[in-house]
């Protein structure tokens, strides 16, 4: 085994790989970039070494410097984590050279399968159906408008060596692959240093399911079951699950030997994943196969009781698999939310800064609910520009998939962060979304239920009436304490209102507050001013704690709150919004406050994210139409067109290519 290991990666995933490494008894080596050098990651590891500026193509994608790191280190094996390196099959060749052990599959396996165009003709060869498409080499956006039409709308274009939803984007019809098949090709050279793309037929309202495998060096490869990842936003995965609820043991079966007897036609021997688009009738084809480590193993580990790391690291070592086929047991159900650092009240545009507050739920095994959280990120830590927005991995395990899905929203709940914005929220109410609850899934579920977008959930029935109850404590602690403040009149009790006015986005509820010493009773009046329910509340909760923990009417409530200007906000459930609790004659006179307008941005162009100006394709004094392109803003790997909402004439152009740019920067003026 092992002495010592380097992570070529950063962020969650290096840290993952480091527990592993230190539970096996192996220590490790972290890399890290100008961006990355007080990282979580680096902390962990007994060593690190610094590979250059931010930029992932001057640093983690630098192949030379990790085999340069390796030798000044002795580390003997490479994990690749995943992205970056970890599908380059020139990346294994050369620690070979160097004489590192690569912590993954050998070379010809990720020339086999790790290359998109590569794996699917030899899905092909092997008589795996595959989905319709084309394989050779793509010239320019002609090329690729010319094969789109062939082929038939809608197509995927996607990059060869790609994965995670980077250069990859849908097309319905000419003006798409056109000003897609750049961008992707863009993203595709940014993010793995490859440019190759390749277009095949977008199955119509699909599921994707996956199917996790582990092989040796002595020619054993099994299945570990499947995961269905179908939650996904531009191709990228929100929600990943195991086992599917579509499929049924026979389905699973046919897959997953499928999957097997592919990995086995070239010589597979580490963890791997076969992707599969899904009909809603358990039809399914051939996609991909990811020769690395997928960001949703814990699903599988979860329900099958194995570590996925420690499994490569001993494939590595030239150790046999420690089970057969039928020694994998499915156990119970678990549910991952990848925890990005993205506002999902603005498109999702990514957030980067400071995480002023970071305060996942707490991990471990409860009444036969497990939390887990993977994270590579702290308290005071920086969310960069330059790579991938995930901030963490939340997963939970119960025995039933209704079990997961509620312990997963309770988690979500508890999972406080500030500093930036984030999709707790978003995820937060996916949970509690009828037809993912129902798991009737397609890859086209975040579009169809959120068109428009997504704004927070309404509160409304019992968790309006939670909510109120919280506000109603959390009004009453704060009171009591004001009591404490120094130098105020001692002689006399203090009367508190007993009735107030529950405020929550604008909609009012008269509550009666009945307080003990250790009690606290809200109860709802209607109409005729007589109290028509009453929930007890109990709570330890002091001022300034992020999460407000208790019970409401004898049920367990997580509610995080955030203080603002005569109120808080509170988030729960997928509900975020502004509550303020008022005496009755405070609410009649708040009334009579007039609002501020927000103040006309309509003549600006503003940059939506921090982020890289990539391009701006008008100048002053032309004339533009709604929906063309004005600029293109690169941010956390991702190249995003900015489009004219409306008529209009160019004013000023106040940002050029290469700009670095804040939230909100001003890029064009309008006349």
């Amino acid at each position: 085994m092992f002495k010592k290991i380097l992570i070529a990666n950063r962020g969650e995933i290096a840290c993952r790989v480091i527990k592993t490494a230190r539970k096996m008894g192996i220590k490790t080596v972290a890399v890290f970039s100008d961006a990355d050098r007080d990282a979580l990651h680096v902390e962990m590891a007994d060593e690190a070494v610094h590979l250059g500026p931010p930029p992932a193509a001057e640093s983690y994608l630098l192949i030379d410097k990790i085999v340069d790191a390796c030798k000044k280190t002795g580390a003997e094996a490479v994990h690749p984590g995943y992205g970056f390196l970890s599908e380059r099959e020139s990346f294994p060749v050369a620690l070979a050279k160097a004489g590192v052990v690569f912590i993954g599959p050998n070379p010809k396996a990720i020339a086999a399968m790790g290359d998109k165009i590569e794996s699917k003709k030899a899905a092909a060869a092997a008589k795996v159906s595959t989905v319709p498409g084309y394989m050779g080499e793509i010239a320019d956006e002609k090329h690729a408008v010319k094969i789109a039409e062939e082929i038939g709308y809608p197509v995927m274009m996607k990059a060869s060596a790609g994965g995670g939803g980077k250069g990859m984007r849908i097309a319905h019809n000419r003006r798409e692959v056109e000003e897609g098949f750049p961008l992707a090709r863009s993203e595709a050279k940014a993010s793995f240093g490859d440019d190759r793309m390749f277009i095949e037929k977008f199955i119509v309202d699909p599921r994707h399911i996956e199917i996790q495998l582990i092989g040796d060096k002595h020619g054993n490869v099994v299945y570990l079951g499947e995961r269905e990842c179908s939650i996904q936003r531009r191709n990228q995965k929100v929600i990943e699950e195991a086992p599917s609820p579509l499929l049924d043991e026979k389905t699973r079966r046919a897959m997953g030997e499928q999957a097997v007897a592919l990995a086995q036609a070239v010589g597979y021997d580490s963890a791997g994943t076969v992707e599969f688009v899904a009909g809603q009738d358990k039809s399914f084809y051939f996609l991909e196969m990811n020769t690395r480590l997928q960001v949703e193993h814990p699903v599988t580990e979860l329900i099958t009781g194995v570590d996925l790391v420690e499994l490569m690291i001993r494939s590595a070592a030239g150790e046999k698999l420690p089970m057969k086929q039928s020694d994998v047991k499915l156990t119970g159900w678990a549910v991952e939310s990848r925890v990005y650092a993205e506002d999902p009240f603005r498109n999702f545009l990514p957030s980067i800064g400071r995480l002023v507050k970071y305060r996942p739920p707490e991990e471990g095994t409860h009444d036969g609910i497990t939390v887990r959280n993977d994270t590579g990120v702290e308290e005071g830590g920086e969310i960069s520009m330059f790579y991938d927005p995930m901030i963490a991995k939340l997963v939970t395990h119960g025995p039933t998939r209704i079990a997961a899905i509620d312990a997963q929203a309770d988690a979500l709940d508890a999972f406080y962060i500030d500093g930036i914005q984030h999709n707790v929220p978003f995820v937060s109410a996916l949970m509690h979304h009828p037809r993912w609850r129902e798991g009737r899934l397609s890859t086209g579920f975040i579009a169809e239920e959120y068109p428009e977008g997504f704004s927070p959930r309404v509160a409304e029935g019992e968790d309006r009436k939670e909510l109120s109850a919280v506000a109603a404590a959390i009004d009453h602690q704060h009171n009591a304490r004001r009591r404490l403040i120094d130098g105020q009149m001692t002689n006399g009790s203090v009367t508190f209102a007993k009735r107030r006015v529950v405020d929550i986005g604008g909609e009012r509820q008269t509550i009666e507050v009945t307080a003990t010493d250790e009690d606290l009773t809200v109860g709802f009046l209607g109409t005729d001013g007589a109290v028509e329910q009453s929930l007890a509340v109990k709570s330890d909760w002091k001022a300034g704690d992020p999460v407000w923990r208790g019970s409401v009417g004898g049920k367990a409530v997580s509610v995080q709150v955030r203080p603002i200007l005569n109120g808080v906000t509170l988030s729960y459930r997928g509900i975020q919004s502004p509550v303020y609790v008022y005496t009755e004659r405070e609410a009649e006179l708040v009334s009579l406050m007039p609002v501020k307008a927000a103040a006309d941005m309509s003549k600006f162009l503003l940059c939506p994210m921090p982020g890289l100006v990539k391009a701006i394709h008008t100048s002053e004094g032309a004339e533009v139409k709604a929906g063309d392109a004005l600029a293109v803003v690169e941010a956390m790997k991702m190249e995003n067109i900015l489009r004219a909402e409306r008529d209009g004439v160019v004013k000023k152009v106040n940002a050029k290519a290469g700009d670095s740019l804040a939230v909100d920067a001003v890029i064009l003026e309008f006349a």
